[in-house]
């Protein structure tokens, strides 16, 4: 029960500081300093790939940047940091050592178990939300001591899910009672209320902000995703190894043919910044591109789907449905 309390008490705080229940998910080669302290001035919650940094020295000046300008705009601790734990990245120990010195609220571990940075984390009062695709994952992560859970459904740019997010969170609330995030094709205010709905405390919103003009992407890219549409993106192992969403026009672009989207790949996570690595060259987009109908700020981004999120709550109160049946028990006998 004490658990449970807490875990309510911290998804209430950081929904009190919050104008949409949103982190701006942290994206590779995508999201950096000016998108996480744009996000976070905007009224949620901003993120970033500790990797993004091409070197350590890099992530020890953007760091105490995005903790003094959110400070300043009367937004502290309203960011994460995502690290990679996976055994193969060479930089994760580095990476930890900053993140304790500069304190975000929240750091997201990937692609391994959250256990490696917990208890230092912990040390400093900071919470680690895994993120995760499957339930079995969900489940190691809890008992690994899990502060939260990131499910990344179907249709997530980038690395992505398989699972369909409806029955995604069902399975996992039926262990988990702590604070939920759900991500995947998730690109409208409607789809946020929907991820609330479904019994999830926040949304996972990335694609959205890929295009944003704070993001590090290049302007070509923009270009790309604005012309982009759901079925132009392609699920594929054959980049990083991991089944992940990208742009058939990028792929192309590319040289990547049917038979090399269909070949397996290692997974390696060294050397990230490698020359050699393919999606240095690749872009990344989740089933929700075509909700970036043009080039924005993150503010306009964050204010399109704040009146879009309140449209969805007005357009539910007319369902014609509403109220008019009698509610049932679940083993009731029908009449």
């Amino acid at each position: 029960m004490a658990s449970r309390m807490a875990h309510q008490a911290f998804t209430e705080e950081l929904n009190r500081g919050l104008r949409l229940p949103v982190f701006a998910a942290p994206m590779f080669l995508i999201s950096g300093p000016d998108l996480v302290i744009a996000a976070g001035k905007a009224g949620i919650i901003g993120a970033m790939p500790a990797p993004n940094a091409r070197t350590i020295g890099d992530l020890a000046a953007w760091l105490p940047r995005i903790a003094a300008e959110l400070e300043a705009a009367d937004r502290p601790g309203m960011w994460a940091i995502n690290l990679i734990v996976h055994q193969s990245y060479e930089r994760f120990d580095a990476e930890l050592d900053l993140v304790c010195e500069h304190q975000p609220r929240i750091v997201v571990t990937a692609l391994g178990s959250p256990k490696r940075p917990l208890e230092r984390v912990h040390g400093y009062g900071g919470k680690v939300f895994a993120d995760v695709v499957t339930p079995e994952q969900a489940r190691k992560a809890a008992d690994a001591g899990a502060d939260g859970l990131i499910l990344v459904a179907s249709g997530a740019g980038g690395h992505t899910g398989r699972y369909s997010p409806f029955a995604f969170v069902d399975e996992v609330r039926a262990f988990w009672e702590g604070p939920l995030v759900l991500g995947g094709a998730v690109g409208s205010g409607s789809a946020i209320r929907a991820v609330l709905t479904l019994g999830a405390d926040f949304a996972y919103v990335g694609t959205r902000f890929i295009a944003a003009r704070e993001s590090l992407v290049s302007d070509a890219n923009r270009e790309m995703l604005v012309r982009a549409t759901m079925s132009d993106i392609v699920t594929t192992s054959a980049v990083t190894g991991a089944p992940s969403n990208w742009m058939r026009e990028s792929l192309d672009q590319a040289g990547f043919t049917l038979e090399t989207l269909q070949a397996e790949k290692t997974v390696d996570f060294s050397n990230l910044h490698g020359d050699t690595k393919a999606w240095k060259n690749i872009w990344g987009a989740g089933h929700a591109v075509g909700r970036t109908r043009c080039v924005q700020s993150a503010a306009e981004i964050v204010d399109e789907l704040h009146a879009e999120f309140d449209a969805s709550a007005t357009r539910s109160d007319r369902w014609p449905g509403r109220d008019s049946r009698p509610a049932v028990s679940p083993c009731a006998p029908l009449r």
